[in-house]
């Protein structure tokens, strides 16, 4: 399995995160792209997500709702810019609990004799809100969301 790893660089408003997984990168990219791959591992394990649209296409919009064992759900909304592809993928993030705090997420994914290394670079308004993401706890629902796709991709590669 591999490793996530995130990196915030002091002073600068930006989070790269990469992680190696084992399987082609077709394959990686339709479990990002397709909606009812993406409800099966995107968030935390406790945290259901369903999806309201996923528009994959240059200006197509997406959403999508997370609600914890409680009932309390949270919100995330954005735009694709450009078309979604293998090779780059831009899109606006934004959760909807933090009105008007929206990042631009860029995600590159590189095949390496039939793994495929994923890294996103998020772009955030300020070192502040960039900050009060990674206190908000995003790393535990990014590593576990990587746990969870490295695991369904092992189940569709058979």
């Amino acid at each position: 399995m591999g490793e996530t790893r995130i990196t915030a660089e002091p002073g600068q408003p930006l989070i790269t995160i990469e992680r190696e997984f084992a399987a082609p990168r077709d394959l990686v990219f339709r479990a990002y792209t397709d909606p009812e791959l993406l409800v099966r591992w995107l968030g935390p394990r406790e945290l259901t997500t369903t999806v309201d649209y996923y528009e994959v296409r240059d200006g197509g919009r997406w959403r999508y709702v997370q609600r914890d064992p409680q009932g309390n759900e949270y919100g995330f909304h954005g735009v694709f810019h450009g078309t979604p592809s293998p090779d780059r993928t831009v899109q606006t993030f934004e959760f909807e609990g933090a009105p008007g705090t929206v990042s631009l997420e860029t995600l590159t994914m590189e095949e390496r004799g039939g793994r495929t290394l994923v890294r996103t670079v998020v772009g955030y308004q300020s070192v502040e809100a960039r900050d009060a993401v990674i206190t908000a706890g995003m790393e535990h629902g990014l590593r576990d969301s990587h746990e969870r796709l490295a695991e369904l991709l092992t189940g569709l590669r058979g």
